[in-house]
Formats: C-alpha cells, sequence, structure tokens
C-alpha cells in the first residue's frame, strides 16, 4: 500500500503557552504516518529545534499564544489578533475543503481550548458534512479548579456527544482515567478509550554512568522562571553543580537576566533548548523540574532520581495531581510550589542525591496504541454519516 492509498487524517493543535503539547501531538503525528496520511495544522510558534516528523505535511497558522493573564494574543507581528484569527478560519477551511480527510482529531478541545471553539467548532462541522470521523486527543489530567468548572464539564460534554466519535485520552489506566478530573452532570455517550501514554521515539541509556550535576528544566520554559532563578540560589548554597535547561519559550528578557544572574558562577551551565531532554536526564545525577505531561515521562524513562516542584496556579493544578500520583508510586520525590525558593530547594538537594526511584509500571505504548484504535474507528465507517442538524451552542 502507497501512502496514496492511506486515508487523511487532519490533526488541529493549538499549543499557547508551554511545548508540552506540541511535543505529545507531535510523537502522536509520527506513530499515525504508518497508518494515514497526516496533515497538522499547527495553531502555536514552532519552537526553534523542534522538527516537523518526517511524511507529516504541516500547515502553520498565523501563530496565537496566551499571555500571563490568560489572554490569546498574537505570535506574529504581521498580524493583529483580529487579522490572525481571519486568516487562520480561512487557511483551515481551505484544509479541510482541500485534504476530505477521513478523519479529524483535535487536540484538548472542548475540553480546553474554548477561546479557540470560534474556529474549531466550524471546522468539525465542516469536516463532518464531508462524512469524516471527529476524534479528541487528550491527555492523562485535566484542569478541574476553574471558579466555573461544573458549566465547563457539562458544556464539554455535549459538544463531545454532539460532534465526536472518540475520545482517547493519553494515559494508563491505572494511573489516571477521565473521570478522575472529568465530572459532568450528564452521561458522556461518546466512546472513551485509555490508550497508555504517548512518548517520544527515543534511545535512553539508563544504564549509562552519570555526571556530577543536576539538570534543571521547565519544559518549554515560559513559567520556568522562579525554578530557576530558585536553582541558581540554591547552588549559591550548596555549590552542586547545575545544567539548566531553559526552555525555547522562556521570555528572551527572563533568559537574558538568567545569563547575567549565572555570569561567573562556577558549575553552572544554561542550554536554551536541548533535542532530547531525557536523554540529558539520564547522565545526570539527579533533575530538578516541573511535572508537565512530557516532563514527567522523560523522568519516568530515564530513572533519574528526581525531584519536581509542579506549576500551579488558583486554577492550574493538573501538574500537582500528577507529581502526587507519580511520588505515591515511588517514582520521584515532590516539593510544594508555595515552597519554592532557593533555601528550600537546597535543603532538599541532599535527601534527593540519596533518593532511588521506583520504576512506575507504566504503559509507555499510547502512540501505537492510538493509531491502532483511529485506524479501527475509521475502518468501522460505512459511507459518510447522515448529516447532523446545526444547533446552536447558546444553551450549551
Amino acid at each position: 500500500m502507497t501512502d496514496r492509498d492511506l486515508p487523511t487524517l487532519l490533526f488541529y493543535c493549538q499549543h499557547s503557552l508551554g511545548i508540552g503539547h506540541l511535543t505529545r501531538s507531535f510523537a502522536l503525528a509520527r506513530a499515525l504516518r504508518s497508518r494515514f496520511q497526516v496533515v497538522f495544522l499547527n495553531g502555536g510558534r514552532l519552537p526553534q529545534g523542534v522538527a516537523v516528523p518526517t511524511g507529516v505535511r504541516c500547515i502553520d497558522l498565523p501563530p496565537l499564544g496566551m499571555d500571563d493573564g490568560h489572554t490569546v494574543i498574537s505570535r506574529d507581528a504581521g498580524f493583529d489578533l483580529a487579522a490572525a484569527r481571519a486568516e487562520r478560519s480561512r487557511l483551515i477551511a481551505q484544509a479541510v475543503a482541500s485534504t476530505r480527510p477521513a478523519l479529524l482529531l483535535v487536540e484538548l478541545f472542548p475540553f480546553g481550548r474554548k477561546k479557540f471553539a470560534g474556529e474549531i467548532l466550524p471546522m468539525i462541522r465542516a469536516a463532518r458534512r464531508q462524512g469524516a470521523r471527529v476524534a479528541c486527543s487528550l491527555r492523562d489530567i485535566l484542569v478541574d479548579g476553574r471558579p466555573d468548572q461544573q458549566h465547563h464539564d457539562d458544556r464539554a460534554c455535549w459538544l463531545v456527544n454532539r460532534y465526536f466519535d472518540a475520545v482517547l485520552v493519553h494515559s494508563d489506566p491505572a494511573f489516571a482515567r477521565l473521570e478522575d478530573s472529568f465530572k459532568p452532570r450528564r452521561a458522556l455517550r461518546t466512546p472513551v478509550w485509555h490508550s497508555g501514554f504517548v512518548v517520544p521515539q527515543r534511545s535512553v541509556d539508563v544504564n549509562a554512568s552519570r555526571g556530577e550535576h543536576l539538570i534543571v528544566s521547565a519544559g518549554g520554559g515560559i513559567v520556568g522562571n522562579d525554578l530557576f532563578r530558585a536553582a541558581l540560589a540554591a547552588h549559591r548554597l550548596t555549590g552542586v553543580p547545575m545544567q539548566i535547561v531553559a526552555g525555547p519559550f522562556l521570555p528572551e528578557p527572563q533568559w537574558q537576566a538568567l545569563q547575567g544572574e549565572a555570569a561567573g558562577l562556577p558549575g553552572v551551565q544554561l542550554l536554551r533548548h536541548v533535542p532530547d531532554l531525557a536523554a540529558q536526564m539520564a547522565a545526570a545525577r539527579a533533575s530538578i523540574s516541573q511535572c508537565g505531561y512530557n516532563t514527567a515521562l522523560d523522568l519516568v524513562v530515564s530513572q533519574v532520581p528526581a525531584l519536581v516542584v509542579p506549576y500551579a496556579t488558583a486554577t492550574e493544578n493538573e501538574q500537582q495531581q500528577r507529581a502526587c500520583r507519580l511520588a505515591s508510586l515511588g517514582a520521584l520525590q515532590c516539593l510544594e510550589p508555595e515552597r519554592l525558593d532557593g533555601p528550600a530547594l537546597a535543603a532538599a538537594i541532599p535527601e534527593l542525591l540519596q533518593f532511588r526511584p521506583r520504576a512506575a509500571a507504566l504503559a509507555l505504548d499510547g502512540a501505537q496504541r492510538s493509531t491502532e484504535l483511529l485506524a479501527q474507528l475509521v475502518g468501522s465507517h460505512q459511507g459518510a454519516p447522515a448529516a447532523r442538524e446545526e444547533l446552536a451552542c447558546a444553551t450549551c
């Protein structure tokens, strides 16, 4: 079978703050190439050093993101927000019409990305009118601390039941299930499949000799500045060598300030980005990091002694939940985010250096399993579904 014989999968991904959604989606897209022609709608800024998977056609939309107040902003100086939204809608509609996908895969929505519903819902409706199946790609744990959480869950449930044929939760169900962090008042009728965790392809030698340094990281880095500053303060108190991976999204002024603060400190290496964080972790004596989806899996794969300081706000609690679950398995240690400062990190380092993590028995074949599930979904589709009456979403 040639590529032209494979059904087309249109994959929509909007990463707004960090790099985690994009990293997981690219890992999934790479696996999907074995069963689909994959066209990837990239809605955020593509970081330097992050390559589009081989064989995946990528359509870069005018990039949008979020500022510190979670307001949608344009990441392209050539477009104001209104112009960016209009051009994105045009490109999305063009992609649906030209590719005529057998399957539309939407990352996170409607469990998140509510502020992008104006382009996502027309895309879904157009794909369905052409006969496409529609599925959602979802991480292990959802944010469940919104002030309007019940309304949010009820609305998401309505939309899933209305428009989606399947929900793929990229988690080991023994670790986290969708119902743990998603609690609508009405039943979710759309099938939910727990695929296992999606891990990028890599070769990590966990038995290789480790260095004497600690590796410090915070995913894409956009909310990592407090951790990096605390790590430098802890280095001054302990003298332990550190390699700090700032991430491609650490704001440039913070990166410049970090470089200035680290200048002249012996045993401190600053890196903007590395191609394989798990390999870097496997070469370190221990790790200090946040606990996003991909970072957590890098820690599990590398088996490095790890201390995590989960990113948390009044409404963002997903990393804390993941960290607590992994700590209960003995896979890592956890420092409460409200305690983060140089002295607290310095006090935690001696225990970290003596810590030996337990191997977490988690299903890490989520990319391959998702590919088979989605292929079955398309294969079971006998003809185009009857067009559904388009309902206004005013009551959802």
